[in-house]
């Protein structure tokens, strides 16, 4: 079912341990835009798997009952161990104080249940000779992204900064198709290549 997951896969529970970060404007290494919303984490380099957890919900437990739900935004670099946590100060606080420093964890993958629909963003530079292509306010963590060209879909090789990229153009400005890691495809039309627009779509993945 969720062959498609990298090393974070749904219903396994991963231990290891939060830390904090200052988050300032919400943005990080995945090239979201700035939030408001600080409910946000920087995973491990080795969990981050090349921006595979980029957008992706975790569920967040403390050994003290606490929890919360957070949404990867960015990595935290070497040292950081596999199954560390790189909380925003914002979150941290909602488990324990933030003088704690560092705090022993549990967190599963989350499918979350509110959600508004998926958009796309053409990176800044984007032509039809040569385009990036990003996925934004994803409920489950995308596997794949493939844009249709004459010979067929074509599946874009995804940097670890969270773009996928069409390096000779093919594709751009075409139809979008996403895989998310259960497996479910979304085929999107009528995405105009305009860099660095967000534009919105009227899908979103299944919850799990």
């Amino acid at each position: 079912m969720a062959s498609l997951a990298g090393r974070i896969k749904p219903a396994v529970a991963y231990h290891g341990v939060a830390t904090a970060y200052d988050a300032g404007d919400g943005s990080g290494a995945c090239l979201y835009n700035p939030s408001s919303d600080h409910m946000i984490a920087a995973m491990n380099h080795t969990d981050y798997e090349s921006s595979k957890a980029c957008g992706a919900y975790v569920r967040v437990r403390a050994a003290n009952g606490a929890s919360i739900t957070v949404r990867i935004v960015n990595e935290c670099p070497l040292p950081c161990a596999p199954g560390q946590l790189d909380l925003s100060h914002q979150a941290f606080g909602k488990l324990a104080d933030l003088s704690l420093g560092r705090l022993p964890i549990t967190w599963t993958l989350l499918s979350p249940g509110s959600l508004g629909t998926i958009s796309l963003r053409y990176k800044a530079g984007s032509t039809r000779w040569w385009c990036g292509i990003q996925v934004i306010g994803h409920r489950n963590p995308v596997a794949v992204l493939e844009v249709r060209t004459t010979a067929g879909w074509r599946k874009l090789s995804r940097t670890d900064y969270n773009f996928f990229l069409s390096t000779d153009g093919s594709g751009c400005g075409g139809a979008i198709r996403v895989t998310d890691i259960y497996g479910e495809q979304l085929t999107i039309e009528g995405i105009a290549l305009k860099a660095d627009v967000v534009q919105s779509t009227r899908v979103q993945f299944a919850r799990h």
